[in-house]
């Protein structure tokens, strides 16, 4: 099983992907949980109660999270929203097996014909429809896997698919450390929109390290996203190069250097922890605030904050994303343990 988790540790460097458009079902790498929210979209390295951080790392569901559930939603605007819903039950001499349904919804849109006239309205949709199971090997050990039924509806066109997520994680024996790999939306466009537009998915693969200062309340995490795509920069095919006007000299098209690509791939990760109660989490994601960058106004972009507050039987949790200075994003989720309404 050793061999398991190093085989999920180099996978990475093995896979082309890519990002920005080019992939079917993008709503895949959409936050679903508050938490992740506030930790920069992507968060793979806790293990604990929390049932929502197991769709992101299957192999982080474990007996903690037996027969409980959890709801997220998003609050945006527009008549948009998307959410998750999640339960996991632990299944004797396997692991723990859980169910979640991930959608998006866009709302009601005019039909209109070519020359703009009114038609009526039509909806649109996106539902991923997953089952997990997360099996502890030892002290140290876990994996997990994550299959998806995916289905895409936009007015009189859908397209369906599915997919695959692996992870395995590492756990020290003092449990403040921990290492996670994981390979997200391995799989195919089953059915497409039209003949012409089958795509790749959204695959990823992402490898986390978190550790829990022995004498001071904060978990720090350092996350690597896209290993399997190494330039997550830009380049403009248009662009051409320039002459300076007081020289005459030729100026190159500027180019993404070693340093700005590898920065690219990083989120950094805070959580404090205060007491059984309070949570306050932060991160930044390089890659987010360049991506969405508007220019003269960087704002807060690629910044991301939120809070959990943990009660006896249930946990209500707040995470913002910046995305940059014109947008932002709300999620609120709510789990519980119904094991605990029963004390």
């Amino acid at each position: 099983m050793t061999r398991l988790i190093i085989i999920l540790c180099f996978l990475p460097l093995s896979l082309i992907g890519q990002t920005g458009g080019k992939n079917a079902f993008p709503f895949l790498d959409l936050p679903y949980n508050a938490r992740a929210a506030s930790l920069g979209r992507q968060f793979i390295t806790a293990f604990d109660d929390d049932i929502n951080t197991g769709v992101q790392n299957p192999a982080s569901f474990n007996t903690q999270m037996d027969n409980s559930i959890g709801f997220n939603q998003a609050l945006l605007a527009g008549g948009i929203n998307h959410g998750m819903v999640a339960y996991a039950k632990d299944i004797n001499k396997i692991g723990t097996g859980a169910i979640h349904l991930r959608y998006v919804a866009y709302g009601k849109m005019d039909r209109m014909d070519v020359n703009g006239e009114k038609l009526g309205t039509f909806s649109a949709g996106d539902f991923a429809l997953g089952g997990s199971i997360g099996r502890t090997l030892n002290q140290n050990l876990s994996i997990g896997a994550t299959f998806n039924l995916i289905w895409s509806q936009l007015e009189a066109y859908n397209s369906m698919g599915i997919s695959l997520d692996l992870a395995g994680m590492y756990r020290s024996n003092t449990e403040r450390t921990t290492v996670s790999a994981v390979v997200r939306n391995a799989g195919v466009q089953l059915s497409t929109y039209t003949e012409k537009t089958r795509a790749p998915l959204p695959i990823q693969a992402m490898l986390g390290v978190s550790h829990k200062l022995e004498h001071a309340p904060f978990r720090i995490s350092i996350l690597a996203h896209h290993l399997n795509k190494w330039d997550l920069t830009y380049n403009d095919p248009n662009a051409k190069p320039t002459t300076d006007p007081l020289t005459g000299e030729l100026i190159p098209v500027e180019r993404a250097g070693f340093g700005e690509k590898l920065g690219r791939h990083f989120i950094f990760q805070v959580e404090t922890i205060i007491g059984k109660t309070v949570r306050i989490r932060a991160a930044f994601d390089y890659n987010q605030r360049r991506e969405m960058l508007v220019q003269n106004r960087p704002g807060m972009g690629g910044f991301s904050f939120g809070a959990g507050l943990n009660f006896k039987r249930f946990t209500v949790d707040y995470g913002l994303y910046v995305y940059s200075s014109a947008g932002f994003n709300n999620l609120i989720s709510l789990r519980t343990d119904f094991d605990q309404w029963r004390k």
